[in-house]
């Protein structure tokens, strides 16, 4: 759920900025108006309403690339030979193991 509310969040925040940006552009061109109803002699009528309609423009993203020159880092590994202690692991069978093997 939070994420779910965290995503609306961003979702809103990110129009708004595109808004005010001037990236979309929203234009309502024809007003709402709601459905009217009527009441006579026990009978229910409906006058259908009319949705807002909105022109909306948006701006254009170009992704591409191009030749640049950049600085990296250059890494060099060197090798060298280092005299260290390191850990050994000795396995030896148990007495009883030795004495029926060799029998």
């Amino acid at each position: 759920m939070r994420a779910i509310l965290l995503i609306l969040i961003i979702a809103v925040v990110a129009l708004i900025a595109a808004i005010e940006t001037g990236f979309i552009d929203i234009n309502q061109t024809r007003s709402g108006r709601a459905p009217q109803f009527e009441t006579a002699d026990g009978a229910i009528r409906a006058k259908e309403g009319q949705p807002p309609a909105f022109e909306v423009q948006t701006g254009s993203v170009e992704v591409g690339s191009r030749e640049a020159n950049v600085t990296v880092p250059k890494i060099e590994v060197k090798r060298d030979q280092k005299g260290v202690r390191v850990p050994v692991v000795e396995v030896r069978p148990s007495e009883e193991t030795q004495q029926n093997s060799t029998h």
